[in-house]
């Protein structure tokens, strides 16, 4: 028995020896082929029977192809980059970027001075607006559109591609939404007070629906036959629409949470205007912290839209609501301004808008 395992043993390592000689074997005429070339990686002259044009014509034609090679790769990478980074974009987040503090101190009257200075400074100036104020002052109107040429909206509403949401709660004036769908948007208004689920007036469509931060939960809504409030994503999904021209929301101080959904869920790619009405008296629904926390993550949230590419061409208070910010009267700020934004980067004919029929 010692016997067989003793032979055993030794064709072991003796087929553990001969492996490891073809290994050696293998590396040393791999080596040998490399070294035969190493003259022409290294530049130094070749002995060869050809001519030296021959030789010139022979020592250029890899380096051309590895060039080109080079230069495909590189189409490829960058392709894959922007693919990646498309893609990067659309991936939902869980939470916004907040801004630095305004002063060391973070104190309210800093943060809140900072955040109005930003919210009345227009970033863009549009040649040509749309509103429901005085056609002589542009300034009085409350809800203003952008139809600069430099932008897409009017030139959609020429060949009838526009299309608009608006949501509010209540019975609100639509001079906007009218002046829109008559020259040539498709009007898509949003009120969960309304008694039926869809109805068509004149040039508009109404739905009883309205637009929140989440989903409501399925336990619920699935004792009920329509959901009254769903996120702007959903809503988009379930009519089949990709775009939007123009999104108008007042939604009386749930506007901070929305907005925050249309960050983290990237949905305002597919918006080219935002016109939004925002309450300052109060934090908003499930917005916590202490005032100056409060602030903060105000800014923060517009700075995200700069972020998307959304520039203010419009704000807009109305002089006859009370001046509180947050409660109190601070730098004798409104409680409510209705602010436009324009997407500068928008670019609708990308996604595959197909004509109204």
């Amino acid at each position: 028995m010692w016997r067989e395992r003793l032979t055993l043993g030794l064709l072991l390592r003796l087929g553990i020896l001969l492996t490891g000689l073809a290994v050696c074997l293998h590396v040393y005429l791999e080596t040998g082929w490399q070294d035969a070339r190493g003259p022409l990686s290294l530049g130094l002259p070749i002995q060869s029977n050809q001519n030296p044009g021959q030789q010139n014509r022979m020592s250029t034609e890899p380096e051309e192809q590895n060039k080109g090679i080079r230069k495909k790769m590189s189409h490829v990478s960058s392709h894959i980059l922007r693919r990646d980074s498309h893609r990067h974009r659309k991936t939902p987040r869980w939470r916004i970027d907040l801004q630095p503090w305004a002063s060391e101190n973070q104190s309210l009257e800093e943060e809140a001075r900072r955040f109005l200075n930003y919210i009345t400074t227009p970033q863009v100036s549009c040649a040509s607006t749309a509103g429901n104020g005085s056609s002589l002052d542009r300034s009085k109107s409350e809800w203003v559109v952008c139809l600069d040429p430099k932008y897409s909206l009017v030139h959609r509403m020429q060949r009838k591609h526009c299309r608009v949401y608006s949501f509010g709660l209540g019975p609100n004036e639509r001079f906007l939404e009218h002046f829109l769908a008559e020259s040539g948007c498709e009007v898509h208004c949003f009120d969960p007070s309304l008694k039926e689920p869809h109805q068509q007036e004149a040039e508009m469509w109404h739905h009883r629906l309205s637009v929140d931060w989440r989903d409501p939960n399925p336990a619920f809504s699935a004792q009920r036959q329509h959901a009254t409030t769903k996120k702007l994503a959903t809503i988009l999904n379930e009519f089949g629409h990709r775009e939007l021209d123009v999104l108008k929301a007042d939604m009386e101080s749930a506007e901070w949470k929305i907005l925050e959904n249309l960050v983290l869920e990237g949905v305002l790619d597919t918006v080219g205007q935002l016109l939004l009405e925002i309450h300052l008296h109060w934090a908003g629904f499930e917005v916590g912290g202490d005032d100056p926390a409060v602030v903060r993550y105000w800014f923060s949230l517009l700075k995200e839209l700069e972020r998307a590419k959304f520039h203010l061409f419009h704000a807009y208070s109305d002089p006859m609501k009370p001046h509180l910010f947050l409660h109190k009267n601070v730098l004798n700020a409104s409680s409510v301004y209705t602010l436009s934004w324009v997407n500068t980067q928008w670019n609708p004919a990308r996604m595959l808008d197909k004509p109204k029929k």
